[in-house]
Order: C-alpha cells, then structure tokens, then sequence
C-alpha cells in the first residue's frame, strides 16, 4: 500500500541520517557520539496529559571516545546498515535472528540477545520509527481477534479483504506483526473486549457473546505483544469502539490492563502509539471474588508485594483500584477468570457480562 511504501521509505531516510550525523562529526574533526534518553526508572514519567508513560528529559551521551564507547556505535552501525538492506530487498527477521546474524559481525556482534534487543529500541528513539517497520519482528506470538470488523491486508497473491468473523475458523484472526500495515475497512461491532487467557476467549465464541452483543474478541495471549496493543489502539482510534480489558484477579494481571491503557515503562517511547488511555478494566475484581463467592487461592508474598507496589503506581493511582487492591489484600485472596464456570458455563457470557457491561455504561 502506498502509506507502507512512504513509510518505509522514510524509515530509511532516518537511518541514513544517523550515519550521515557520524559522517559529519568525522569532517569536522570531532569523536563520533549520539545522544539518548536516559533508559532508567529516574527518567520515566508519567505524562497526565496523555496519560502514558514517556521518557523525561535526561541525556546519555554514547560517544567513540572510550573503547567502550566506539564499540557500541560500531554495533549500531551494522544494525543501521542490517535495518536498511531488509528494507531495500523488502525482506525481513526476527529480533533472534538478528541477534544470531550477528555472530558474522566480528568486533560489533552481540553477547546477549538483550543487547541487541535494547539497540534496536535505541534505533526507535532516534528515528521516531518503530521496528515493525523496519521488518523486524518478535517470535511469533499468536494473538488473535475474532468479531465483526472487515480487513484488508497485503498478501502474495495481491490485496484480499477478510472478516474476522465470517472468514475465519474457531481461533480467529491472527494479528499480524505490523498492524499498521492493515488496512481497517468496516465493522458492526458495539465494542472491543481484551482476554487475557485463551480458555475465555475460546468461552465467549462457543457461547456466541461476539454476534449477540457485537462485540469483537481479541486474545491478548497473557501480557500482550505490542502488535496487539496498537491493534487496540487502531480499533479505538479509527472505529471510536470502547476498549475493554478482562483479566484474571491478580496483580500480575492488573498490570496487563495498565500496559494497555498506559503503556510499559520498557516501550515508553512507543506509548503514545501503543497505549488506550481510554481502555477500560472490566475484571476479575477482587470485590467479585467475594461477591460471587468465586474458587480462589491465597495471594503469595510476591503477590502482597506487587499489590502494595501498584498501590504507589500513578497507574492505579484512582479510587477505585485504591478500594479494589485495598480489598484484595484484606481478603488474601485471588482468582483466575475460569473460575466464573463454578456458576456454570454460561454464567460468564449470559449474567456476569451483561451486568458488567450495563454498570460500565457500554451495553
């Protein structure tokens, strides 16, 4: 599509103008140096006004005047170079495979996958560009949607439109690594709700909760990969459809929903692509463990650990998760969204979320 292709285009341009700084620093008789924002938790902020999380003003500078130093550029230079070449012979890889790749890059290859992992976020920083882009992906995480929105993508044998319905089997639709390289053509949804686990995902389609309420079914596949997140996003965006997010009752989980609705602190400098401040945290709440009387095991000592963390999170600095975490520490308690079936199977999809919904004001 002409969008990817002007893109691309300029992600390459931005690339080149990362060497072309160095070039220029060389000319002038100056030691090569690039300037970045300082990865550390002292320099996250939380923005209220776009209420993500995004990098504050600190600056590190890495410059070839210590060995140390001169390596490091050394070794964004081949990733510069590497970023280019799979754009221009329209190819692509995985975050491992580059990592492997270089293991041919003498002097610059890498020691540890999280070495190059953080190079290539670095790259994101510089050029404003995210590596989806760049065609450079993840390993295959297999998050899928599955409701009334009509797609349009690129594939080998030309462009096809697909419903995320009616055109696909049990599982869905698989999200792809580059979401923005898809094209949102229509949908008959009311709203968009979040799973975290596969077992209630698999639930609602059995039990038809996506075509009774319109509603459009997307498995986050646990803590979700930032393809899913800019899916959300998009989905938000373009189809102004509510975003839901329905996890299991721990603090681990929680903070799914936050990563969705904030953005991570490791990716803060993608969260205004990535994050829905407007997401909304649907449950397992710990007040329907009691309300309920839902099967729960005792939280751990990391659990009461996370919980009181979260309670000094601007994140979950509101009344309402105050009261929730509140209660959950006097209670000791947690519980996954499957145990909803010890009211039966469809108790989840016929009373939990219609009542749910209905109080949150989306049905």
């Amino acid at each position: 599509m002409r969008g990817q292709v002007e893109t691309e285009q300029k992600a390459a341009e931005r690339l080149y103008a990362i060497a072309e700084r160095w070039y220029g620093q060389l000319n002038e008789g100056q030691i090569p140096s690039i300037a970045l924002p300082t990865r550390t938790k002292q320099n996250i902020e939380y923005d209220d006004g776009s209420g993500v999380w995004k990098y504050g003003d600190r600056e590190s500078v890495r410059s070839a005047q210590t060995a140390r130093g001169a390596v490091h550029l050394l070794k964004m230079a081949y990733v510069v170079g590497f970023l280019k070449q799979q754009l221009a012979e329209n190819r692509s890889s995985t975050l491992r495979e580059m990592y492997y790749i270089s293991e041919g890059w003498k002097q610059a290859k890498f020691a540890a996958q999280d070495e190059s992992n953080k190079l290539v976020e670095d790259l994101e920083i510089l050029t404003d560009i995210q590596r989806e882009v760049y065609h450079l992906r993840p390993e295959e995480n297999g998050a899928s949607i599955f409701g009334p929105i009509r797609v349009r993508e690129q594939t080998r044998r030309g462009m096809r439109e697909l419903h995320c319905q009616d055109d696909v089997g049990e599982t869905g639709y698989q999200i792809p690594n580059n979401v923005d390289a898809l094209e949102f053509v229509d949908h008959d949804a009311n709203f968009v709700i979040a799973l975290e686990t596969g077992g209630m995902y698999a639930r609602l389609i059995e039990n038809g909760f996506d075509e009774e309420y319109g509603a459009a079914l997307v498995h986050l596949k646990g803590q979700p990969a930032r393809s899913t997140r800019r899916l959300l996003k998009r989905l938000h965006e373009e189809f102004k459809l509510p975003v839901i997010v329905f996890t299991d009752g721990d603090p681990w989980s929680y903070r799914i929903y936050a990563s969705v609705a904030y953005g991570s602190i490791k990716a803060a400098h993608m969260s205004e692509l990535l994050a829905t401040p407007q997401a909304q945290f649907l449950g397992v709440q710990p007040s329907d463990i009691r309300d309920y009387d839902l099967p729960a095991d005792h939280l751990s000592d990391q659990d009461v650990n996370a919980l009181k963390a979260e309670l000094t999170d601007p994140r979950f600095a509101t009344e309402y998760w105050r009261e929730q975490i509140g209660l959950q520490l006097e209670m000791g308690l947690k519980a996954e969204q499957q145990a909803f079936a010890s009211q039966g199977l469809d108790f989840v999809t016929r009373e939990y979320l219609p009542a749910r919904l209905s109080e949150m004001g989306v049905l």
